[in-house]
């Protein structure tokens, strides 16, 4: 199981390949503003990733002008991680809709 903050940057990361400033924004725009991540915050957890081999840093796109930006990828163990942390969240979903916890989503 990952931490909030971890699957939301594996899931930017799904995507393509992003440097960390990339992830912030990101971030902050899928949540229309309600999740800001601290640099220094999103480091660490990038750090975490790395460390446990679900990312690993990259060579910048071409035509990257910023030799000092770091890019990430996803690797093949951080796309299992993130659609297994995916399921279990759907699953627990599904739970606290049967049980009357929350409302059935309607298409």
């Amino acid at each position: 199981m990952v931490k909030p903050v971890e699957l939301l940057i594996l899931t930017v990361l799904a995507e393509r390949d992003r440097h960390g400033y990339g992830i912030r924004q990101d971030i902050a725009e899928r949540s229309d503003g309600a999740i800001e991540i601290e640099a220094g915050n999103l480091y660490r957890h990038l750090r975490g990733l790395e460390d446990e081999g679900l990312l690993t840093p990259v060579a910048a796109p071409r035509g990257e002008a910023d030799e000092r930006r770091i890019y990430y990828r996803l690797t093949p163990a951080g796309r299992r991680a993130l659609a297994a942390e995916l399921n279990r969240l759907r699953d627990l979903v599904r739970q606290a809709e049967k049980s009357g916890v929350l409302a059935p989503q309607r298409a």
